[in-house]
């Protein structure tokens, strides 16, 4: 595919911004001085090249590609994500070579609820890439073991803790909770309390597991943040 858009551009905007100069004017003279490296944020530039590199390699699978908290984030299609990470990975101007972790946040207002994160880390070109999916809590996401086997305990984590299967896992087992634990704890919906409560009974010598008694009015969940109901705080 031609020289990577990492390593090609890199060199050219070096040897742009060391051998450039540009004048600044100081009261009524004009100085010459070095080209502030704050004004070419270069490092910006070449992600967001990646990224187009990426889209026009992949254009039915990548949806868009864009720059959050100083990172390159791309959004995939939840059919495609084993294909656009095996690329990521052996892609010979991407070299993805390590899956950092798998993560989950839950937005149950949304249709699909759950927003799924990859974090690729290349070791040849020293930089990362943050892949993000949408799936439902019905739908499956494809294993990534095979590619990467820190996925396997990372798939574990996120199946625990929000219910999201991965097809192909050779080992989907909790990996938090208690084998008997009921639902997935990070879930917005899930009650603080749970739905059992532990607790040993010294006279029996054994574990109980016990249904949590709760009021109904203690159930309902507010998708609204508790923080927005605190309108003024005391100063002390």
């Amino acid at each position: 595919m031609g020289s990577s858009p990492i390593t090609s551009d890199f060199w050219v905007y070096n040897s742009v911004v060391e051998c450039s100069f540009d004048k600044r004017k100081v009261g009524s003279s004009s100085l010459p001085g070095p080209i502030d490296f704050h004004m070419i944020n270069f490092n910006k530039i070449l992600k967001l090249r990646y990224g187009n590199f990426l889209i026009s390699c992949l254009p039915y699978f990548i949806n868009t590609a864009f720059i959050s908290l100083n990172e390159l984030t791309i959004i995939v299609n939840s059919n495609y994500i084993f294909k656009v990470l095996s690329f990521l990975k052996n892609d010979s101007n991407s070299l993805f070579n390590v899956l950092i972790d798998i993560t989950a946040v839950d937005y149950p207002e949304n249709d699909k609820r759950f927003e799924v994160f990859y974090f690729l880390l290349s070791l040849p070109y020293n930089i990362r890439i943050r892949v993000k999916t949408h799936v439902t809590e019905m739908f499956p996401l494809q294993s990534v073991t095979k590619l990467f086997s820190s996925a396997n305990w990372s798939e574990r984590e996120v199946w625990d803790m929000f219910g999201i299967y991965f097809k192909g896992h050779p080992d989907l087992r909790r990996i938090l909770s208690d084998y008997g634990f009921e639902g997935h704890s990070l879930r917005k919906d899930f009650p603080l309390n749970g739905y059992l409560s532990v607790r040993y009974d010294d006279t029996s010598k054994i574990i109980l597991y016990e249904p949590t008694e709760l009021a109904q009015n203690f159930r309902s969940f507010n998708f609204q943040s508790s923080w927005s109901s605190v309108s003024t705080f005391k100063n002390y």
